[in-house]
């Protein structure tokens, strides 16, 4: 059968730049066997890290999009078919890693940046996971995981509660836990395994003033960002931060899942994270 022999797949959109999760993942699979086909917001750090793996031996392709819009989305994954064909390749894996934050009191949030965190966290979740799901469907039952394919959705502690300064933020990541809780239960069935990841860390994101009056306790991954702005003895804590390899070997065990016991939602946290 075509399907023994094919090339899997993964596809993950959202990248940062380059030293998070979504990269961390890419690589983890790309040495595990898995072709990577990345997407993500402008050419630089999607190039750079294609030429990063491959250079390392592994397969990736880039598919750089001016935005998360459904048109955009449609069309990466529409040259991703493209690049990987049947039957030499199939999609297995799809990681949607995409966000956008805002961290600010709710009198001061602007329209546009309400649109621009439910278009990113939300509806471009919807645009993602469709072309996963279609791409999932096509499959055959792989062995001995028993499952078509495997979509997975990064969230925040601001998937499950709002805090003083994450209204909009956290209206996004709700969305998307609720999306993949539904998308869980409604193709299961149908051995698609879909799984939420709720990661305690604010890489991403920067923090002012009033987030840091409002007492609010996060966790951060360990990024170039963060490495820029804190001491050594915290970077080498493991105790105390998110290791972006560590949360990518959590997805590689969530798509190593058999059937009989199948994760719909992890919580990651450093050891010493208060909650």
């Amino acid at each position: 059968m075509a399907s023994h022999t094919a090339k899997r797949v993964l596809v993950v959109a959202g990248l940062g730049n380059g030293s998070g999760t979504g990269a961390s993942t890419a690589r983890l699979f790309a040495k595990n066997g898995y072709s990577v086909a990345l997407i993500a917001r402008g050419a630089d750090s999607v190039n750079k890290l294609t030429q990063e793996i491959n250079s390392s031996g592994g397969h990736a392709e880039s598919f750089s999009i001016a935005s998360y819009s459904n048109d955009d989305i449609v069309s990466a994954w529409t040259a991703i078919h493209a690049k990987f064909p049947k039957p030499e390749y199939i999609i297995r894996v799809a990681v949607f890693n995409a966000g956008f934050g805002v961290w600010k009191k709710f009198l001061d949030i602007t329209p546009q940046e309400v649109e621009e965190s439910l278009q990113t966290n939300v509806a471009a979740a919807f645009s993602f996971s469709r072309a996963a799901i279609l791409a999932f469907k096509d499959n055959d039952i792989e062995q001995p995981n028993g499952k078509r394919g495997a979509l997975i959705f990064t969230g925040a502690t601001a998937s499950t509660r709002g805090n003083v300064v994450t209204s909009a933020f956290a209206a996004g990541k709700f969305g998307i836990r609720a999306l993949s809780q539904s998308l869980a239960k409604e193709f299961g069935k149908e051995n698609i395994h879909v799984a939420h990841s709720i990661i305690d860390g604010g890489s991403h994101f920067q923090l002012d003033h009033n987030l840091l009056l409002s007492n609010i306790k996060i966790s951060v991954i360990l990024v170039d960002r963060q490495r820029e702005k804190r001491d050594t003895e915290w970077q080498e804590n493991e105790d105390a931060r998110l290791r972006p390899e560590s949360i990518a070997n959590s997805y590689l065990y969530l798509v190593n899942q058999d059937r009989s016991a199948w994760t719909w939602e992890l919580d990651l946290r450093p050891a010493h994270e208060k909650w």
